[in-house]
């Protein structure tokens, strides 16, 4: 059977993708490989800007019913001294980057809350001035979007795995479908005027595009989980720095809380290796605040936890080979993910994609010339709010981490300008929760970050330091240049 589109994966971005295509009057067929309740420690945090692109999309209630936290900011505690930010004020928000639906999409109230859900109470939500975000259970929302591309007249499903595409005889580079291995283990193949990959951090589709953009793995985050702790800023993501790599807590329902220890490594921590519990122990478990040692202790006793590579990748423009065939989400762009941002740049790209590939605007799928037009402007446009996520999460793990004098003279610096306050403040998580999608913002933010660390260290250098902290300031601009500069010259230029 033929298809106007073929969405491979059904995470996060492929229901999206899928949803949006057939209430446009798309003929939809989505693959994917395994239909149960996932079970991951990845997409727990959406930022306010991920709300808001399910909003665009029609398909909010996806977070509803799934005993969801709301999130009003974070929580840092830096070695002894503590902050809290909150998210931007919703007003601005509104009026600098507002909700714009994608077309076709919203309808019946679709792009709001239910009512009857008791974590999420719409009128305390839209009487309260600040945007919020959601930590929640990853398998619970993904079974909630399946449940919503699946319910569309437009669209067929099928679990099986999508095996290789399959290109046009006399035109290679015209991608006609996908060959897909059904469960008991027939081959069938699936012809459609555009085939979507959203098949993930491991997608084996990427190659078709480029077989040297591969993601780099320069970290890993550990996850435990916590059953029953008490949080110092309920409601709050908490961002606990030290001497060790940066630690991530956030709820996900009312009573588990997720735990993720950075580890700096290229290899995962083996649970037969007594290293990683020694880190835990040494240098994690000392620096948690107090109200959380008990159910961090018990964690650990059950000594059960789950690495995830922490893998950045730049995304490659699409459209001049490989007609009828897009990638998107984690198969076309990655990121560290400590700001929480991967759900956020994914529902966005499928908002933005969805818009420009909207029958009005492409009345046939396999009118590649068109649609290469239309990537190149996606490929444009997109990168306002991604190239502020993806350097964002680089630049912030890497002071977070810092391992060098120079960006813990950063890191320092980067706590002190928080607490300054005002603009300080409003600026990088207006950043953070992807509702000010300026690089320009994040360049200024990050250089004054920058100068005020070399002001500090000035100041606690003292006179007869001065000599040293000349020294290190030059050390500090070349590091945060080297930081910095590359990387949002990576996302803005490729």
């Amino acid at each position: 059977m033929s298809y106007d589109a073929i969405v491979i994966g059904a995470g996060v971005v492929g229901p999206c993708i899928a949803t949006a295509l057939a209430r446009q009057g798309r003929k939809v067929l989505i693959i994917e490989r395994d239909w149960s309740e996932p079970d991951r420690i990845v997409g727990e945090l959406m930022q306010p800007a991920g709300l808001k692109a399910l909003k665009e999309l029609g398909m909010i209630q996806a977070v509803n019913g799934i005993d969801a936290v709301y999130v009003d900011g974070y929580y840092i505690k830096y070695h002894d001294n503590r902050i809290q930010i909150q998210y931007p004020d919703k007003y601005d928000c509104d009026k600098m980057n507002p909700v714009k639906p994608v077309p076709d999409c919203v309808f019946g109230d679709n792009d709001k809350y239910l009512e009857n859900d008791p974590a999420i109470i719409s009128e305390d939500w839209d009487q309260h001035e600040n945007v919020r975000g959601l930590g929640f259970s990853n398998g619970r929302f993904l079974t909630n979007l399946r449940k919503i591309v699946r319910a569309e007249e437009n669209v067929d499903w099928i679990e099986g795995s999508a095996t290789e595409v399959v290109r046009d005889k006399e035109n290679p580079d015209w991608v006609r479908g996908v060959k897909v291995k059904s469960l008991k283990g027939d081959f069938t193949t699936y012809e459609a005027k555009i085939t979507f990959a959203c098949d993930g951090i491991y997608s084996k589709f990427r190659k078709e595009h480029s077989k040297t953009n591969v993601p780099a793995v320069g970290s890993y985050f550990v996850g435990l989980q916590l059953e029953d702790a008490k949080l110092p800023a309920p409601h709050h993501g908490h961002v606990i720095l030290g001497d060790h790599a940066p630690v991530l807590i956030y709820q996900t329902t009312p009573k588990e809380t997720r735990v993720l220890c950075a580890y700096r490594s290229t290899k995962p921590p083996s649970a037969a290796n007594d290293t990683f519990y020694r880190y835990l122990e040494q240098e994690v478990l000392p620096s948690l605040p107090e109200e959380l040692k008990p159910s961090f202790e018990h964690a650990m006793a059950g000594r059960k936890f789950r690495p995830m590579p922490n893998q950045y990748l730049s995304a490659l423009k699409q459209g001049s080979r490989n007609k009828g065939f897009i990638m998107i989400g984690d198969s076309l762009n990655m990121r560290h993910p400590l700001t929480g941002g991967g759900m956020t740049v994914g529902l966005n790209d499928a908002v933005l994609l969805m818009k420009l590939l909207h029958p009005k605007q492409v009345p046939e799928l396999d009118d590649y010339d068109l649609v290469s037009k239309k990537l190149r402007q996606f490929h444009s446009k997109r990168k306002r709010l991604d190239a502020v996520i993806n350097t964002l999460s680089i630049a912030l793990y890497s002071l977070f981490a810092a391992d060098s004098r120079p960006l813990k003279i950063l890191q320092d610096g980067c706590f002190k300008y928080f607490l300054l306050g005002g603009d300080c403040v409003k600026g990088p998580i207006g950043l953070l929760s992807g509702m000010l999608p300026f690089p320009m913002l994040l360049f200024n933010h990050f250089f004054s970050v920058a100068f005020y660390s070399i002001y500090c260290n000035y100041c606690e250098r003292g006179f007869a330091g001065f000599p040293v902290a000349l020294y290190e300031s030059f050390e500090v601009i070349v590091t945060a240049v080297m930081l910095f500069t590359p990387y949002l010259w990576k996302e803005l230029v490729n």
